[in-house]
């Protein structure tokens, strides 16, 4: 029986901290990313296609309205990448979303490659 791996990563750019803290267990993942500290933002969920089904995967919006499309964005790459059911939460206060996707992406890349190191 395995336990469930914990990760917190940070990446900074342009004189703005974005904090992740990464949870993964056997059949899903959620990643908390936020701006200056840790705190719960907009939350989306993403299933990735499974079986013979070709696609990306299948997201939602669940709480929050702020940042819905890197929030959804995250989740899909997640889900896509660790084919299992993937939560993210984002909150990012004074950054647009715009400017913080493509960083986002990066910090997700990096707390992911903690995972198998």
């Amino acid at each position: 029986m395995s336990s469930a791996k914990l990760i917190q990563e940070k990446i900074e750019e342009k004189e703005t901290v974005f904090m992740a803290d990464y949870l993964e267990m056997e059949n899903a993942s959620l990643l908390f990313i936020s701006e200056k500290k840790s705190k719960f933002g907009t939350l989306a969920v993403a299933l990735p296609q499974t079986g013979k089904k070709i696609g990306p995967p299948i997201s939602s919006a669940l709480l929050g309205d702020k940042n819905v499309i890197v929030a959804r964005l995250l989740a899909e790459r997640l889900a896509e990448k660790l084919k299992k059911l993937a939560l993210v939460s984002v909150f990012i206060e004074t950054v647009d979303e715009r400017e913080a996707g493509p960083v986002l992406i990066r910090l997700v890349d990096k707390t992911l490659a903690k995972r198998s190191g």
